[in-house]
């Protein structure tokens, strides 16, 4: 836990830095892309030694059994050995022009036969040009020394597709890599939208209970402006509800930065939180008993502000998902082997499928008529962002209830 801690904090300091995380991020791209590039021109290299020997094979070949009186031979040459060649060869003369009839001293050229025989010279002598560019020619002599011809050669077309291979490869990430993108920048945008959408009716929400509360209180107040007792009982339960508001504000202004923790009686906090939901369900008409069983000498490092806004969502849905007027609600504060602690909060609600157990995290989903889905996205984010512990559904199944746990490094 302390190891999570720290590599939580690392990436925390790390997003003031998003240049640098771009720049490492390129620098790794650029640094594969050159690799990939290096070690294709390395096959590519590999590949023209090898057809530099097999055209040097061939011509040697050519030379030995070129004799008129080898026949036999040099058809056996043409037969099997030549198709073997996958790469153009013409064949000139000492003057480098090529040789008639053409397609006999030509391999792997195609030669058009619709065209003429002065076409399909010139053809063949600009293809020459070209593979002068590319490769020296082999000499063919004779007997005498005698300069006979030529043969000259480019690699085969397999060369030059691996050679713009790592650059196709490229273009083909590069458009994956932009359509991910635009996805991801499109799915960001929508739950950023969905998120302060949530949280502005989150906090309507949430300040409006306190300040309907507080009028209605106003109203009291001057019914009872000559009755010293009930303005006092008034004045203590409008001090509640600034309280609660300032609790809210607190709240509100503690996500997004890194709140202060400090060591905390975990029943206490709890307990707070369990009291105020007694006092306020007989005012929406439900009955519902908060069973509590909390280890009382529980202590650890949390921020109580955000933690009881989590046990206050959790008892909120919990109690909201009893469909009766009556139910009960458990509430279970362990420590596990001195090295986390437990909070389990489960209600004899209606329960979930499955497909939504697999949402439920996820800001904007709920699943109730009225509601913005942020309350349990904003309890992951409080409990594993904040404090570097855990929240799960453990069980849940339709019309069996929801339990869940929270999981929270012990720092006794």
């Amino acid at each position: 836990m302390k190891f999570k801690s720290r590599l939580s904090d690392v990436f925390y300091r790390f997003t003031y830095s998003k240049w640098q995380l771009k720049i490492l991020l390129g620098t790794a791209a650029f640094g594969i892309f050159i690799s990939m590039i290096l070690y294709t021109q390395s096959l590519v290299a590999e590949l023209i030694n090898i057809e530099q020997k097999t055209i040097k094979f061939y011509t040697d070949i050519y030379k030995r059994y070129s004799d008129p009186n080898s026949l036999e031979d040099y058809l056996f040459l043409i037969d099997n050995i030549t198709p073997t060649l996958s790469f153009p060869i013409i064949i000139t003369d000492k003057n480098d022009k090529p040789i008639y009839p053409y397609d006999q001293y030509t391999i792997n050229v195609h030669l058009d036969t619709s065209m003429t025989m002065e076409e399909q010279k010139e053809f063949l002598e600009e293809s020459i040009q070209k593979m002068k560019e590319t490769y020296e020619p082999i000499i063919i002599e004779g007997p005498d020394g005698k300069l006979l011809q030529k043969f000259y050669y480019s690699h085969s077309f397999l060369i030059d597709k691996l050679r713009f291979f790592p650059f196709v490869e490229i273009l083909i990430v590069m458009a994956f890599i932009v359509i991910g993108y635009i996805a991801f920048s499109t799915i960001r945008r929508n739950e950023e939208s969905k998120v302060w959408v949530g949280m502005a009716k989150e906090a309507a929400h949430q300040l409006g209970t306190p300040i309907s509360s507080l009028m209605a209180w106003m109203e009291i107040m001057k019914l009872n402006k000559d009755k010293p007792e009930q303005l006092i009982e008034t004045i203590n339960e409008m001090e509640s509800d600034i309280t609660r508001l300032n609790i809210i504000a607190t709240r509100f202004s503690k996500i997004g930065s890194k709140p202060e923790k400090i060591k905390k009686n975990l029943a206490d906090v709890i307990e707070q939180i369990c009291t105020y939901f007694e006092k306020r369900l007989p005012h929406i008409g439900r009955q519902i008993e908060i069973v509590r069983k909390l280890d009382k000498n529980i202590e650890t490092m949390v921020n109580p502000d955000l933690f009881q806004w989590v046990i206050e969502n959790l008892l909120k849905n919990a109690t909201e998902s009893i469909e009766n007027k009556r139910g009960k609600v458990f509430i279970d504060l362990i420590c596990k082997q001195q090295s986390h602690i437990n909070i389990t909060v489960t209600d004899t609600g209606k329960g979930m499928t499955a497909k939504q157990r697999r949402q439920i995290f996820f800001p904007g989903f709920t699943t109730k008529k009225r509601g913005w889905g942020l309350g349990l996205s904003l309890c992951k984010r409080i409990v594993e962002d904040y404090h570097n512990g855990k929240i799960y559904l453990k069980e849940t199944a339709p019309g069996k209830g929801a339990t869940f746990v929270i999981e929270l490094p012990s720092n006794n």
